[in-house]
């Protein structure tokens, strides 16, 4: 009698997956004129961690164009440092100024 072998089975290695990243958003700070370039420079510095260098730029461009990203995140912490600009507060060099700058989020388009 013929011996019967058992069917090996084929080993199909999984799909490798790519891991997905989230979305990216934009931290986008918004003109005015009720602070100062100090200030800006000053907000930058501390809550973004830029450089004297950078936070300058930024408040030239916001200055210039009405508008500056400040920084690309994923959506949880640029939501949080949206809200930490706006929770900022008034520049005491200025005395109309009454709250803190403005901010919003946007998507990063790639």
């Amino acid at each position: 009698m013929a011996e019967v072998q058992p069917e090996t089975p084929v080993l199909t290695p999984a799909p490798v997956s790519t891991p997905r990243t989230a979305p990216l958003w934009h931290v986008v700070l918004l003109d005015d004129n009720d602070h100062t370039y100090d200030y800006v420079i000053e907000m930058l510095c501390k809550l973004f961690q830029h450089d004297h260098a950078s936070a300058y730029r930024m408040a030239c461009e916001v200055d210039r164009a009405g508008r500056v990203i400040v920084a690309t995140l994923v959506l949880e912490q640029a939501e949080f440092k949206r809200d930490q600009i706006l929770a900022y507060g008034p520049d005491w060099r200025i005395e109309k100024s009454r709250g803190s700058m403005r901010a919003v989020i946007e998507p990063a388009t790639t």
